[in-house]
């Protein structure tokens, strides 16, 4: 369904540090259509992790208006807010947040027992969510059995089971060598090209040019909004012999 899947209206977000007002997000204004992939870019303290979670739902705006998929979020109890991030927003992030001893196909399933699905159906749709994204033989496999790429495709399996408006991986690529951060990247590519919603957290120029669009913050505002090429960096742009 095309339209507006994140409309963010003249955002603020001010916290008090030794007395004084920190104003994390200025009067921030992004608007980002179903089926974009975004790249958010800023140095530190440009209110990128602040966005990423007021985006999230996990944090509220001072002030200003936030609609996911066209749901006013300032409108919603806490209770109808966690409904709305365990349905609509898939989170994956450089950590992975694996449980250890719980196998793929349970970590995957996770976010389906918060929602009510039934046992059956969770595993169902768990598996195959696993097999999208390339892990269909290590579906009864620990977390602890698996390498780093390995276990960043089991998060993203689980940020989309609940087949979520918009995927948001926060620094995906941040613990993993480059090898392996190309081939996370492509499978995010992949599933951008299947229709997915992904916004993208780095501070690495060559991830985010992974993006169709770079939205760079600055002081809490967006500084920079500009579409790109969005396919994976040439050889020679990565520096490296073809």
């Amino acid at each position: 369904m095309p339209g507006l899947v994140v409309d963010a209206k003249d955002v603020w977000r001010t916290h008090h540090a030794g007395g004084q007002p920190v104003h994390a997000l200025a009067g921030l204004n992004l608007n980002i259509e179903r089926g974009e992939f975004l790249a958010v870019m800023g140095p530190s303290g440009s209110g990128k992790s602040t966005l990423l979670n007021v985006l999230g739902c996990l944090d509220r705006p001072t002030s200003g208006i936030y609609r996911l998929a066209g749901e006013d979020t300032s409108k919603l109890g806490a209770d109808a807010l966690a409904r709305l991030r365990n349905r609509r927003i898939g989170f994956c992030f450089q950590s992975y947040n694996l449980l250890p001893r719980f196998t793929a196909v349970q970590n995957v399933a996770l976010p389906l027992v918060y929602s009510g699905v039934d046992r059956r159906t969770r595993e169902e749709r768990a598996r195959a969510r696993l097999t999208e994204v390339g892990l269909g033989a290590r579906l009864e496999h620990r977390s602890t059995q698996l390498s780093g790429g390995q276990q960043q495709r089991v998060a993203i399996a689980r940020a989309l089971v609940t087949d979520p408006d918009i995927l948001l991986a926060d620094e995906p690529t941040g613990t993993l060598d480059s090898h392996t951060g190309r081939e996370v990247m492509a499978l995010l590519q992949g599933l951008h090209r299947q229709g997915r919603t992904i916004i993208l957290v780095t501070h690495d120029p060559s991830i985010a040019a992974y993006a169709e669009r770079l939205v760079a913050l600055q002081d809490g505002k967006v500084a920079k909004d500009q579409r790109q090429f969005g396919g994976a960096p040439t050889s020679a742009e990565r520096g490296v012999a073809a």
